[in-house]
């Protein structure tokens, strides 16, 4: 009885282990290329709105030092016509 116990023991600790199989189906495998795809457009559009917030913010500085400068230049003007 212990004999036949322990094989059966073995046979279902075999069919266990086989059933742990790691390679994935089709399915799987579809579902993590289509989680890879969104990860990377993910990382795109967070770069590309990087990229525009940087574009923004460099515009804006030069706007502020053309305002800057045309303010200075009509102080200037301001200055040599008072005198």
């Amino acid at each position: 009885m212990k004999k036949t116990l322990g094989i059966l023991l073995a046979a279902m600790m075999t069919f266990a282990v086989a059933g742990c199989d790691n390679d994935d189906g089709p399915a799987e495998e579809t579902g993590a290329q289509m989680d890879n795809a969104a990860d990377d457009a993910g990382d795109s559009a967070n770069d590309a709105a990087d990229s525009v917030g940087d574009a923004a913010s460099d515009a804006a500085d030069s706007t502020g030092e053309a305002m800057e400068d045309a303010g200075d230049s009509i102080s200037d003007s301001a200055d040599e016509h008072s005198n």
